[in-house]
């Protein structure tokens, strides 16, 4: 009898799957819609399904409450086998993690664009916890950078719509479009306790991935990374060789605010400062296939130069893969406030409709087996930051480093930066008093 009743399960679940996947004509999909588009009360049969414990009980369960919603919503074109499946798909995603969902082919296009480095845009990252959106970092030179958006900003509205009963999906989408269009938004300011609105003409964005190369002082090199992108490794050589032609005692190396980017280019960054074969980090999942293991790389090695990596709550992915190996390997110090924690795989998984279901599959873990995810990274020295100090640190990043920046009279501090350098003076002169003082 449970197999008869499992095979009766089995053939409705299929002939009603098939329509979702395939474009099959309208004659040949009424029969299966009449199959599982029974009355409000459930034939005998179906109401048995349901009540034996068979592992495919929760299907009938599903397909029951879909053939109610397809019977009986009030608006008939909502509520297509497509459309039901697909809000199905976007709901049981979202439901697992911030990071897991349904993207649409436009929305696939509009990722792939991101990860060129030039996309039309306002020029924010965001991230979500809960129904908080809020702004990681924002693009030097951006439309929303030189309006006075700053990271930590929350997003209240977007074209007079809350962010609150969206999708994140859809606010990302809502901010992107026509160069020279335009779209207004509200932010909520802690450091402030204010509301701020912008209006804000989008253009194409081109993302840097180095800024501010810099020697402070004469002894000592700066560089911000803003992303990692394909291109990061190579940008950091040229930097790294200048300061190594120059001589420099130390280097710091500025993560703050930092979204993160490519995993192969947190590999390729990694491996300029570990020996060729040295753990950088290695993933955790169900699958066999998520279990993965990344080494250094050949690459122009600097082995000896001594580093801070300046590290904020912004910092974040890539970043904290960075920052993590090198904190692990002793090959850095790093100063400033715990990361922003976020360390989990995404698989693109391509579908039939051309779109694909991005699925968290895995976990990075550093390599003294440090969860990233939800955890972040604490720094070796914590030089703590005011939300009102941490507002005043974006104007600071965007301006070149050891320039005297003023507000309202007063000039600006990078209190973490100059810890850093303080840091490296220290290792300097400890260097030179064990070498005799050469």
């Amino acid at each position: 009898m449970k197999k008869i009743l499992f095979l009766t399960l089995l053939f409705s679940f299929c002939a009603f799957a098939v329509p979702a996947e395939e474009k099959t004509p309208e004659d040949k999909r009424k029969p299966a819609e009449k199959a599982i588009a029974p009355n409000l009360s459930l034939p005998p049969v179906r109401d048995a399904i349901e009540k034996d414990p068979h592992p495919y009980r929760d299907i009938a369960f599903f397909l029951r409450a879909l053939a109610i919603v397809r019977e009986n919503y009030v608006d008939r074109d909502k509520v297509s086998d497509e459309k039901l499946l697909k809000a199905a798909l976007r709901g049981m995603l979202q439901e697992l993690d911030p990071f897991s969902m349904y993207e649409t082919p436009e929305q696939l296009k509009a990722i792939r664009e991101d990860t060129t480095g030039r996309f039309a845009g306002i020029g924010l990252t965001l991230s979500q916890r809960g129904n908080v959106v809020r702004v990681v970092s924002v693009v030097d030179g951006a439309p929303a950078q030189k309006a006075g958006v700053l990271p930590g900003d929350q997003l209240i509205e977007v074209g007079g719509e809350p962010v609150a009963k969206m999708r994140f999906r859809d606010c990302v989408a809502k901010l992107k479009g026509v160069p020279g269009t335009q779209v207004k938004i509200k932010v909520y300011r802690g450091s402030a306790d204010a509301y701020r609105e912008f209006t804000l003409t989008r253009a194409f964005v081109r993302i840097p991935s180095l800024r501010g190369a810099k020697v402070i002082g004469g002894e000592f090199g700066y560089v911000r990374i803003t992303n990692f992108s394909a291109t990061t490794a190579q940008d950091l050589d040229k930097v790294l060789a200048d300061f190594a032609a120059k001589k420099v005692k130390g280097v710091v190396i500025d993560l703050r605010n930092n979204p993160g980017g490519l995993l192969k280019a947190a590999v390729e960054v990694s491996s300029r400062f570990l020996k060729k074969g040295e753990l950088v980090v290695y993933t955790e999942g169900q699958s066999e296939r998520a279990r993965q293991r990344f080494y250094a790389v050949d690459a122009v090695k600097y082995l000896d130069i001594p580093l801070v990596l300046l590290v904020n709550g912004n910092s974040a992915s890539a970043a904290e893969i960075f920052a993590g190996c090198l904190q692990d390997h002793n090959r850095a110090v790093l100063l400033g406030s715990r990361t922003f924690g976020k360390g989990s795989v995404q698989t693109v998984i391509p579908l039939s409709d051309k779109g694909a279901m991005r699925l968290t599959t895995g976990k990075y873990h550093t390599p003294s087996r440090r969860v990233i995810h939800e955890k972040g990274i604490m720094p070796d020295i914590v030089v703590p930051m005011t939300p009102a100090a941490e507002a005043l640190l974006a104007l600071r990043l965007n301006t070149e480093p050891g320039e005297v920046l003023s507000k309202n009279g007063r000039n600006i501090k990078d209190i973490q930066l100059e810890r850093a350098l303080e840091l490296l003076k220290g290792v300097d002169l400890f260097m030179k008093n064990r070498n005799g003082g050469e």
